[in-house]
């Protein structure tokens, strides 16, 4: 791999997205990453790295606004180079039963989890095509191929996430270009382990065959083999990540 490509990684300070991070920062990538404009503590994350030994590039950038992407890429080409490989991690949950659901959490969990796949992109994906190589990795969920309760939202934004993927492959497939979906179960982020033990225990556990959650590395490790040249024959699937919790 020619040490100069660049991955750019949305919601690339949390749980997943900083290892997914630093682990392509240790495969030779140049890295740049995404934050919300809301979080104050970006500095300090980019400092953290640096005493890490990891030099990556921080923009603020909302996914769920076009101009926003507009200007945090171009901002990213301009200081670390043009996108080689993007991964489109950033995503929310606004958790509550379809009877109580409102516009609002709808609306918000559509736009940041699935416009966010169009804004950004939009931007990357016709250079990347202009020069015959390209990635682009989308992370799903089990649950948009599974559907969960309290997750009307969730699990109709991360189903469609394949299918921007699967339309978005064919387009771009003989541009040397990939597009791919990961899809994962329960991975061992903060999110998950603040998840209360005795529903870990009784209710999600027992249903991960493995027998534990996934971790952040196994994750990693997965977008680092798709964003390799020895995938350049995997483009439109959608690899599941979950311990066997579901199959297809």
């Amino acid at each position: 791999m020619s040490n100069t490509r660049v991955v750019l990684v949305t919601g690339g300070m949390g749980g997943l997205g900083e290892t997914i991070s630093t682990k392509m920062a240790d495969a030779g990538y140049k890295v740049a990453v995404t934050y919300s404009p809301g979080n104050n503590k970006h500095a300090e994350w980019v400092a953290g790295m640096k005493e890490r030994g990891y030099d990556i590039f921080a923009v603020a950038c909302d996914v769920a606004e076009l101009d926003s992407c507009t200007q945090a890429v171009a901002e990213v080409v301009a200081k670390v180079g043009p996108v080689d490989v993007l991964v489109n991690n950033a995503g929310i949950t606004r958790d509550m039963t379809f009877k109580k659901m409102d516009k609002v959490n709808w609306d918000a969990v559509m736009r940041t989890n699935l416009d966010s796949l169009f804004n950004m992109s939009k931007q990357v994906v016709d250079a990347m095509a202009d020069r015959g190589w390209g990635r682009v990795i989308n992370v799903s969920s089990v649950n948009g191929s599974k559907g969960a309760f309290g997750q009307t939202n969730y699990s109709a934004a991360k189903a469609g996430v394949h299918g921007f993927s699967k339309a978005l492959a064919l387009e771009v497939a003989k541009k040397g270009v990939t597009v791919n979906t990961i899809s994962p179960g329960y991975i061992g982020t903060k999110m998950v382990t603040a998840i209360p033990k005795d529903v870990l225990d009784s209710k999600i556990l027992p249903h991960i065959p493995v027998g534990r959650l996934g971790k952040p590395e196994e994750v990693a490790g997965l977008i680092i083999y798709l964003a390799s040249d020895e995938a350049a024959f995997v483009t439109g699937a959608n690899i599941a990540i979950n311990g066997g919790q579901h199959m297809q």
